[in-house]
């Protein structure tokens, strides 16, 4: 380890600080359970005794998969002062998936949700011979309840485990858009970083109540910090649902929450849209993939200027870029496809094929370099290699910058349709077709064809009470043309009921590409 003289704080130390500040106000709500912070700090002490008492401590590669649950939050905070490698299992990905992340990441201890995935944690104790501990959130019949061994513990001062800054963290696995998934590995210098970057620029409300509706053990562990630090608490929603949604907001005075695009698209598109009480909200964070600029005008309009957003990857997550409330300008309506301007915490430039800064105004790589980054990808050497050469990251998105600073994100690199010879950023595509009024969602992908090698397709979801006919499909296409010309328009329009999404809620066009390019030579 290098001399710590000169080291901040990592996350574990700043979650035993904040987990220290208050005792009895209220931490955390699920359903009808209400833990206080000593009750949480309490957990998370006889958690890490748990985790140590089984050898599962400095460096030992742990997978987490559960429901959203009291004990997910606490063990998050148990494993980073065990010093555990986390690695998070979405609770709905496939078993195949699952097995094929515990191999690779060679995880030997599985924490699960005894009540929602103990078969899941048999059929991957018989797929995953390095498994050695599977512990349950609760009684099981796979394994050992994490839950009663933690209870024959007395709660304990957490401590400062004494963890080098530079030691891997975490493995968080990211699809991307071709190949098998790569898990990415941070250090806890990076998750502390992050977090600091958090407090300093992040609006968050000084009476925070944060409203999480997405998975505890991925995004959502993200506020774990800024919540504690501000006194504030989470209120955790089983799974995502409009209506408790906004049942929440109302009865808890909700004041913050983070939501991917769709979700708030499907908000928008409820009923209760225009009648639900949000008062009480003052920030909206919002991120992980792009969103339309209609509809977040749309969404500005309703509910006024409470929109924050964030722009990062799992190589360097959530901080890259933000846009302030304020700076959702509805006079300046080309700013909504911004992702906002680079915080200054980081270096952003935007490279060409050499690895040489664009021209003002051009679109170009966006490339970071600072304690946000990866270390690289686990057990894949040439695409670590690829990712940071030239002594950047690669994030894979093309974009541009105004005369103001504030970067626009024109389409990922890999995602770019070549057809008949031009360059097609299917982002441009969608952005256009957002803005029709029976849009609610809309993803552009290259498909092949014989004529152009690709042709562009629009797979499209219409709002309630819209039906798919042939004019409305002339109507769209002539919208894209008129806007962006015929080299943009869709060739062909497929309406669905649902666009599929990756883990994080990203579009996945990967699994939109796949239906179309079964049994070609080539994916693109």
């Amino acid at each position: 380890m290098a001399d710590p003289i000169h080291d901040a704080p990592i996350m574990a130390e700043m979650l035993i600080e904040g987990l220290n500040r208050y005792d009895t106000e209220p931490c955390l709500y699920l359903g009808d359970k209400v833990k206080t912070y000593r009750e949480v700090r309490d957990m998370t002490s006889q958690l890490v005794q748990a985790l140590r008492s089984r050898g599962i401590e400095n460096g030992e590669r742990v997978a987490v998969v559960s429901g959203n649950r009291p004990e997910v939050l606490a063990n998050i905070a148990a494993m980073q002062l065990a010093g555990c490698v986390g690695t998070p299992l979405h609770p709905l990905g496939s078993l195949d998936d699952h097995a094929y992340v515990l191999e690779d990441a060679s995880i030997t201890t599985l924490i699960f949700d005894s009540s929602l995935f103990q078969q899941r944690a048999a059929e991957l104790k018989e797929r995953v011979p390095g498994l050695k501990n599977l512990l349950g959130f609760g009684p099981t019949e796979v394994g050992e309840d994490y839950l009663a061994l933690a209870e024959t513990f007395e709660p304990q001062p957490l401590q400062n485990p004494g963890i080098d800054p530079d030691a891997i963290s975490s493995f968080t696995y990211t699809g991307g858009t071709t190949g098998k998934p790569k898990g990415v590995m941070q250090n806890h210098r990076c998750a502390s970083y992050m977090t600091m970057i958090q407090m300093i620029e992040w609006e968050f409300p000084e009476d925070l109540r944060m409203l999480i509706a997405t998975p505890l053990s991925h995004a959502a562990a993200a506020f774990f910090i800024p919540v504690l630090q501000k006194g504030g608490a989470f209120y955790v929603m089983q799974g995502f649902n409009p209506d408790e949604f906004f049942d929440m907001v109302e009865q808890h005075r909700i004041t913050a929450t983070m939501l991917v695009p769709v979700m708030l698209y499907y908000l928008m598109d409820h009923p209760r849209a225009s009648t639900a009480k949000l008062s009480s909200l003052e920030t909206i964070f919002y991120g992980a993939s792009p969103i339309s600029p209609a509809r977040l005008k749309e969404a500005i309009e309703k509910w006024g200027p409470i929109f924050y957003q964030f722009f990062g990857q799992s190589e360097a997550p959530m901080v890259l870029t933000n846009m302030r409330k304020g700076e959702h300008d509805l006079s300046k309506p080309e700013r909504l496809s911004s992702c906002g301007r680079p915080n200054p915490w980081v270096k952003l430039a935007l490279l060409d094929d050499n690895n040489e800064p664009v021209g003002p105004g051009e679109a170009g790589e966006i490339c970071v370099r600072g304690p946000l980054v990866m270390q690289g990808y686990l057990n894949k050497p040439e695409q670590t290699a690829e990712a940071l050469a030239g002594g950047w990251l690669h994030t894979g998105d093309i974009g541009r910058f105004d005369d103001e600073g504030f970067l626009y994100i024109v389409d990922r690199k890999k995602d770019m349709i070549v057809s008949g010879g031009f360059n097609v950023f299917p982002r441009e595509t969608e952005d256009v077709l957002s803005a029709h009024d029976a849009v609610a969602q809309v993803a552009v992908i290259g498909v092949p064809d014989e004529k152009w090698g690709e042709a562009v397709k629009a797979v499209v979801v219409l709002k309630p009470g819209i039906e798919a006919s042939d004019s409305l499909t002339e109507e769209l296409t002539e919208q894209v043309k008129q806007a962006k010309g015929s080299v943009y328009a869709p060739k062909s329009i497929d309406y669905t009921d649902m666009i599929p999404n990756t883990a994080v809620g990203k579009p996945d066009k990967k699994a939109l590409r796949a239906q179309y390019w079964e049994g070609k030579d080539r994916q693109v």
